[in-house]
């Protein structure tokens, strides 16, 4: 079950690299995000690969480290699932887990996010985290 809405970024691609263009096509994309994390604001650097599936889809595994405006990190690595939509656009859905130290996120730890991210096909996207519960 979905519980709270614990985050929200906005983001945008900062570089996009070829891994592979024999057998499934792959590729890895770099991005920086701006939002909340549990009512804290924070900034986000996230590296993702994504594979395409012989049925269309793409299946990606990312990281990312974050910090608040006060200097708290977290980090974190996830997994989901993307879909190509009209004009581009590509909808991803996943879970990610975190690892922190810092007090404002030590909640992280014990919880599983479940996202939703829409990136535009320009690379900018905006992505909001759940808990589940």
């Amino acid at each position: 079950m979905l519980g709270d809405r614990i985050a929200e970024f906005t983001t945008t691609e900062s570089g996009r690299r070829v891994l592979a263009t024999v057998g499934s096509p792959a590729l890895e994309v770099s991005m920086t995000g701006t939002g909340q994390l549990l009512g804290h604001p924070v900034r986000e650097f996230v590296t993702y690969e994504s594979e395409l599936r012989p049925d269309g889809s793409l299946f990606g595994e990312g990281q990312g480290i974050g910090m608040s405006d006060k200097g708290e990190a977290y980090s974190w690595h996830g997994s989901g699932i993307g879909h190509f939509t009209e004009g581009g656009a590509v909808r991803w859905r996943g879970s990610i887990y975190f690892d922190s130290s810092a007090d404002a996120f030590l909640r992280l730890n014990d919880l599983v996010g479940v996202f939703e991210l829409e990136n535009d096909p320009q690379g900018n996207g905006k992505a909001v985290l759940y808990e589940w519960k």
